[in-house]
């Protein structure tokens, strides 16, 4: 039995598509991100399973039980929103136990329940402060407290970490990911984020225009991405596209007289003339070893402190590359990036999606 599934779910206002037939089933403890840019869908889906804004069709099940039509309060869920969303008259201990207050749990269970949330986040020491006395980091703890103490069967957040700053936001994402770990509860997370999805999920939903491109792993979702729009929106660096078209059964670089074998796993993409997109993440390439290679005529190198960043031009088209922050590139230099087979994803420009 699943911990939550999604039914074909469908969304309109009028004439607009805002979902157009979501179908996922988590079981239970899998943290799911749904990821993607703004307006593609995340939140109403979510706004869906948590109950405020209702589907136009389709079904979401938590555990054995349709949820459509039931009071939000009702669906054992808890939701973490973007805004902390507490209550300044009131302490953390309130704010935290104030869903319980209001379900009339006795006072030593409630306090129980939030002394117990409270020691999880570590902020026992700021339970008689108000949320005005707290930073940011430190409200956001307690939203997550008052979502603790439900002890939902999921939890929903909604772009937690986007009113922190950057570096907040990796010790919350690191905090999520401990008490996730510890709890093991099934979690839905939007973010438009990727660095967000990457780290935290054991699932991502990658999603454009009310529609999930892909669905899998992290690993699958980076190294295997199913459509150009995943391959570029997964990635920092994006990853490169290169315009290409098969001439005499190699790849032949638009813009270049440079030429690539086409590997194997391509074969069933033959077929003299044809155009494709060759990607090639900036991590994949180096400046020496065996393997591959490309020509290119370095532009601008940036210095980010773990790796140096190189824009370059192939021809008239450009790319980057991640390497070695030590590595010596000069403006204009003219250098030779190597690359393994492994590391060349193919695109069908026309329909967007992978080949192979």
């Amino acid at each position: 039995m699943s911990a939550l599934e999604i039914q074909n779910i469908r969304k309109t206002y009028g004439d607009i598509q805002t979902l157009k037939g979501i179908d996922i089933s988590l079981e239970s403890g899998e943290f799911l991100v749904l990821l993607g840019s703004s307006g593609c869908g995340k939140s109403t889906l979510l706004n869906i399973i948590a109950g405020l804004a209702e589907a136009t069709s389709g079904d979401v099940r938590i555990g054995d039980r349709s949820v459509l039509g039931v009071h939000p309060k009702d669906r054992d869920i808890a939701m973490v929103f973007q805004s902390y969303a507490l209550y300044p008259n009131l302490t953390v201990h309130r704010n935290i136990g104030f869903g319980l207050e209001m379900r009339k749990v006795p006072v030593p269970q409630r306090d129980k329940a939030v002394h117990e949330a409270a020691k999880l986040l570590q902020i026992e020491n700021l339970l008689d402060r108000k949320p005005s006395q707290l930073s940011g980091g430190q409200r956001q703890r307690v939203a997550i407290g008052r979502a603790l103490v439900r002890k939902p069967e999921v939890f929903l957040f909604d772009e937690p970490l986007s009113n922190l700053d950057a570096k907040l936001r990796m010790e919350m994402r690191t905090e999520i990911k401990r008490l996730h770990q510890m709890l093991k509860t099934t979690v839905v997370y939007v973010t438009h984020d990727q660095i967000e999805a990457m780290t935290l999920a054991s699932r991502i939903a990658v999603m454009r225009d009310g529609r999930i491109e892909q669905l899998g792993t992290p690993e699958e979702i980076y190294n295997y991405p199913a459509t150009l729009y995943v391959a570029t929106f997964v990635g920092a660096p994006p990853m490169n596209l290169l315009k290409t078209n098969i001439r005499d059964g190699r790849l032949a670089l638009s813009g270049s007289e440079a030429t690539l074998p086409l590997p194997t796993r391509f074969r069933e993409a033959t077929g003299n003339g044809r155009e494709l997109i060759l990607g090639i993440r900036p991590e994949a390439l180096r400046t020496d070893g065996a393997g591959l290679s490309i020509e290119v005529v370095s532009e601008v190198a940036e210095l980010t402190g773990p790796e140096l960043v190189v824009t370059a031009l192939a021809g008239n088209q450009g790319l980057m590359a991640c390497l070695p922050p030590r590595t010596p590139i000069h403006d204009n230099e003219k250098l030779t990036l190597f690359f393994d087979e492994e590391a060349m994803h193919l695109f069908d420009p026309k329909t967007g999606l992978r080949c192979g």
